[in-house]
């Protein structure tokens, strides 16, 4: 018993040493006071355990009971240096978050090395696991026994754990593919479900969405390599935002395009990148307008697109109240009644019907719809307008591919492969169709 206590005495104050120098060292480096806090009491464990061993082999003689007391330490000693090993997973892992840290602008790079990272460290601390408990079991005679069998049929059993675990065995393999083929990384923003989130943790098994309104969504690794979904910020953070609108056709657009513009010069939200209306559908009773606008990242560009709606909307109350929407309907005519063999009070009505104005303001007429005016064809020898002046005349906030240098370079993304790929392709599907129409002796058929 003395030398047990001795020996304890020892290790501890080995520990104390050890730890004394790594602080030491600590002073000068980050990673030495990372070591110091995870490795201390796994450091001190492994060495209590050694120490004890020592003393129980120097002062006792060989027996039953110190037999299985060396079995006790040796598997004290197999989870302690396990513990040991996988606190210097996390030493790595947190030497790795403080050289690429998240808190910068361009943070791409960043966080895809974080991402596997964690990964990595979570794969390393599930092998530790799994081998210090494989080893254990291997100090026990009969599961020595029992791991020859097992390895006499280990065919037949991955067979059968392959097919048990075959949900769980593809989760794995997603969640590795996900860390080394950046579909999606921690702090990514996403649209998952038709939930808008951001990417709060990715393990070997699942994903945690962090929605907006402070929700998660745990979210199986499969779902993310076998199921589309929005990425907004697989290459940078910039984005479109859209603000649709369906109004009358007596909307004057020109004006509300410079109350968009001066909507957009007016906030700190826009980036100055994209600030275009456009009318994308003109059908049935009603113009549907779409207002474009750019943010530097997702939360901001929420922020944005309520602010133009908004604004648009309080536009359209005082100052346009004509381009509000509304819905024309026209009674029956009494010579088309007469003809139908209709009369009466009922059947005769006006040719328009009143319609309910904007909230606060009287019931009116609808007033007769007017036509487009048309345009006047150029007299021969007229000179026409140039890009400059058809830009000038329309509003460079009205074209989102056409009319700027942006918006040129912008459209190059959405041009196809270029006319010398088609070609080639034309080319290569002559060729096939030649092959194709060859018979059997190689001679071409009529």
């Amino acid at each position: 018993m003395l030398s047990i206590l001795a020996s304890v005495v020892v290790a501890y104050l080995v520990a104390i040493l050890l730890g004394a120098l790594v602080r030491r060292a600590a002073r000068r480096s980050p990673v030495a006071a990372d070591l110091a806090r995870h490795s201390r009491r796994p450091t001190r464990a492994v060495l209590v355990v050694v120490a004890l061993w020592i003393a129980l082999r120097l002062s006792t003689e060989p027996s039953d009971w110190r037999a299985a007391a060396e079995h006790v330490l040796l598997i004290a000693l197999i989870l302690s240096v396990a513990w040991l090993v996988g606190s210097l997973a996390f030493v790595l892992e947190d030497a790795a978050f403080a050289r690429y840290r998240v808190d910068v602008a361009d943070n791409r790079h960043a966080r895809r090395v974080r991402t596997q990272v964690q990964l990595l460290r979570r794969i390393t601390v599930a092998v530790i696991v799994v081998c210090a408990a494989g080893a254990v079991l291997l100090t026990f005679k009969d599961a020595r026994a029992f791991g020859a069998s097992l390895l006499a049929s280990a065919g037949l059993l991955s067979i059968v754990a392959g097919l048990a675990a075959q949900s769980s065995l593809a989760n794995v393999f997603a969640g590795t593919q996900i860390a080394f083929t950046d579909a999606i990384r921690v702090d990514d923003v996403v649209v998952v479900d038709g939930e808008w989130g951001r990417i709060e943790e990715i393990t070997l098994t699942y994903v945690v969405v962090h929605v907006w309104d402070d929700r998660r969504l745990i979210m199986p690794s499969t779902y993310f390599t076998s199921t589309p979904f929005e990425n907004w910020t697989r290459r940078d953070a910039n984005l479109l935002g859209t603000v649709e609108l369906d109004l009358d056709w007596e909307l004057p657009v020109e004006r509300m395009r410079a109350e968009l513009a001066r909507l957009l010069e007016a906030t700190d939200l826009w980036d100055r990148r994209v600030g275009i209306l456009q009318v994308t559908d003109a059908v049935g009773g009603a113009v549907r307008v779409r207002a474009l606008a750019s943010a530097v990242d997702a939360p901001t560009l929420f922020d944005l697109r309520c602010y133009v709606r908004e604004g648009l909307v309080a536009w359209l109350q005082a100052e346009a109240p004509e381009g509000l929407p509304r819905t024309r309907w026209e009674a029956g005519r009494p010579a088309d009644d007469a003809r139908d063999g209709r009369s009466g009070p009922d059947v005769a009505g006006p040719a328009t019907a009143t319609q309910p104005g904007p909230p606060g303001r009287a019931a009116h007429a609808q007033p007769p719809v007017r036509l487009p005016a048309t345009r006047e064809l150029p007299r021969p020898g007229a000179r026409a307008p140039d890009d400059t002046e058809v830009l000038t005349s329309t509003g460079q906030n009205a074209r989102l591919f056409t009319g700027s240098i942006d918006a040129l370079k912008r459209s190059e993304h959405f041009q196809g492969p270029g006319q010398d790929v088609i070609d080639e392709r034309e080319h290569h599907a002559e060729e096939k169709d030649g092959r194709a129409a060859d018979d059997g002796d190689g001679r071409p058929t009529a």
